[in-house]
């Protein structure tokens, strides 16, 4: 990369940055979204109305996150899951989950660079998202390791469930919810089995970090609710008359966000499960 353009990227995400303060400060003192009226009028959503749900054909893209292959399955981006604009998934990420202007920009962009791909102009398919150790990482709280699993769209049902039955909090209408402390629990589980059973196993602080931002959507744009991501893992489909938890009137920017993952993160304790990670192992070995 010519020295012009690291230079022009380096301002770029100081501004995007610079951007997601002023966006911050904005949203302690501005009224936040009613209920019932998260998602902007005029955009699929509105209403707690989600457009209809199909779930993918064989020949359709998809990738390891569900959030986006969610918006493919109600037709919000192309049901085929290809030829997505970096530009319009982010501004359907914005709309759908309430994320803030900066989230939109920022993640998108590092996906395109990721990819080698211009951010304005290319098209990409979802699949292409899980290029190993890009955003795709091991130890998935979701997701068998690509060692294991090839095809990262393929959900680990398993994995999907302990999560749900390791819930330990209540919200405020008597409802099961996952708490940033079930997410820490279960992802240093997820980590040290990983790391036991697949000898090609890498997990750098960025994919640590990635992967407690995948944890911390669950709490903050689902308020954590077990009945809610029941359907949202098993199936990618936004529950009935559901809507975004977030309510902030910019949307939740990088820097609230980031509040929640480094709780996740810092409460990540694998060494808990040094017993669970040797019994993975020996079951590893018989099975192969």
């Amino acid at each position: 990369m010519d020295p012009f353009s690291i230079v022009s990227r380096l301002f770029l995400d100081v501004g995007i940055l610079s951007w997601d303060i002023l966006l911050t400060l904005s949203n302690l003192v501005r009224r936040k979204r009613r209920i019932g009226h998260v998602t902007p009028q005029g955009h699929p959503g509105y209403g707690k109305h989600w457009p209809e749900y199909s779930p993918p054909k064989e020949t359709d893209s998809r990738c390891s996150c569900p959030a986006l292959n969610a918006m493919a399955n109600h037709g919000i981006i192309p049901r085929s899951g290809r030829d997505i604009s970096f530009v319009e998934v982010g501004d359907h990420i914005r709309t759908t989950y309430n994320f803030s202007p900066t989230f939109c920009s920022f993640v998108p962009r590092f996906a395109a660079r990721m990819l080698k791909k211009n951010y304005s102009e290319d098209l990409f398919d979802l699949e292409e998202l899980d290029l190993h150790n890009g955003i795709e990482h091991d130890g998935s709280l979701l997701r068998l390791d690509s060692a294991l699993e090839q095809t990262q769209s393929t959900k680990h049902v398993p994995f999907i469930e302990e999560l749900l039955t390791t819930a330990t909090g209540k919200d405020k209408k008597d409802n099961t919810v996952i708490t940033t402390k079930d997410l820490s629990r279960i992802l240093g589980k997820r980590r040290a089995v990983a790391r036991a059973v697949n000898k090609e196993f890498s997990l750098s602080f960025f994919h640590k970090i990635f992967g407690s931002t995948n944890a911390a959507t669950l709490v903050t744009v689902f308020g954590g609710r077990v009945d809610d991501l029941h359907s949202f893992l098993h199936e990618e489909r936004l529950p009935e008359g559901w809507e975004s938890h977030i309510r902030q009137h910019h949307g939740i920017t990088l820097m609230q966000l980031n509040k929640t993952i480094l709780g996740i993160e810092l409460g990540v304790r694998e060494q808990d499960w040094a017993e669970a990670a040797r019994e993975a192992a020996e079951r590893h070995k018989v099975s192969v």
